[in-house]
């Protein structure tokens, strides 16, 4: 829960950003970044534990296996979310045209 709730402040700017621009996301941006490595891997330790059970020996129960489905899928869904904000952000900033 400690995990948890240090990823949530992290990337809490991010996600709560009233408007979307350079100036705002530049003050969160290492704060934001090692938010999103923390999700990522929570997201890679949920994925490994409902396709990669350590204990095989025992049948795991269906509710177990659904919560850790919807979990997994409300993780992916927050990663894609940041990822997108921080892809509206830099096509904003006007600093796309450089590499296009």
């Amino acid at each position: 829960m400690l995990v948890w709730a240090v990823t949530a402040w992290l990337v809490f700017p991010l996600i709560f950003m009233r408007s979307v621009s350079l100036q705002e996301a530049s003050k969160y941006f290492f704060r934001s970044a090692l938010g999103i490595i923390l999700l990522i891997i929570l997201f890679g330790k949920t994925v490994t534990d409902l396709f990669l059970p350590l204990d095989t020996s025992r049948k795991k129960s269906l509710l177990y296996v659904v919560f850790l489905t919807a979990y997994a899928l409300a993780m992916a869904g927050g990663i894609i979310l940041i990822l997108f904000r921080i892809l509206a952000l830099y096509l904003k900033s006007g600093s796309a045209g450089d590499i296009l």
